[in-house]
């Protein structure tokens, strides 16, 4: 039976997903949804988005753009980066992307150029990296970049009131226009968890990979999640970005 199994922020720790597609027992009739940010964090930066995009030729995948992503492809393309950059993990992908040939990184170029700012499915279920803030829909967003960098979709999630119902005047008209919403970007360790949060429609699966967390896969249709072990625990020797 075909699943539809989303996966989280990975920030270069493809030894995570590796081994988390082995847990999860991903297959080809399987639809993987990655929520973005492959890069900035740990060792295999570069080697993961090679991984991807051979993944790509043998499984179903729908690859949306993280701000991580974003920022990667603008310091290969212009050669410049904004220095908080190399704070969050970008030095190490920059490493990683030494080691690449110049037809690799062209590669990796149009995989950057080819990743989608948000996805709809057939049964209204939305899928992107961050968030949105048009009360319309993402199609009516104002500025695209806050499909990978907003936050408050998710912090207005967070604080509404489980008893408030829908119907009320004051329910955020956001929250009623998808029936699931599946982001990433802000790791739910910053609220002392390591496992995916549900809130109203929205479903977090940014489980801190990057920091002391472990990379997490999620079935869209059941429920049932699969983790990696602690991913700093599989670079002992890095620090991530911590």
């Amino acid at each position: 039976m075909s699943r539809t199994i989303v996966i989280g922020d990975i920030h270069g720790g493809l030894k995570a997903l590796k081994q988390l597609m082995i847990k999860s027992k991903i297959t080809k009739d399987d639809t993987l949804i990655f929520l973005g940010d492959y890069v900035d964090g740990w060792s295999d930066s570069a080697p993961l988005v090679s991984f991807l995009i051979e993944l790509q030729e043998t499984h179903k995948c729908i690859f949306i753009r993280g701000n991580h992503d974003q920022l990667c492809y603008n310091w290969l393309t212009k050669k410049k980066f904004n220095p908080e950059w190399m704070i969050h993990g970008g030095q190490a992908t920059i490493d990683s992307y030494q080691k690449l040939s110049d037809s690799a990184i062209k590669q990796h170029l149009n995989f950057y150029e080819r990743l989608l700012d948000y996805h709809i499915d057939d049964t209204n279920r939305l899928f992107l990296h961050a968030g949105f803030t048009n009360i319309h829909g993402p199609d009516r967003e104002y500025f695209s970049k806050l499909f990978y960098w907003d936050r408050t979709l998710w912090e207005t999630a967070l604080s509404i009131d489980p008893a408030l119902k829908k119907t009320d005047l004051t329910y955020p008209k956001r929250l009623l226009l998808f029936d699931e919403i599946y982001i990433g970007h802000t790791p739910v360790t910053r609220i002392n968890k390591t496992v995916p949060v549900n809130a109203t429609c929205v479903w977090n699966i940014d489980t801190g990979a990057a920091f002391k967390g472990p990379l997490t896969a999620i079935d869209i249709k059941t429920k049932e999640y699969w983790q990696s072990d602690p991913v700093y625990q599989l670079y002992p020797d890095e620090i991530g970005r911590n």
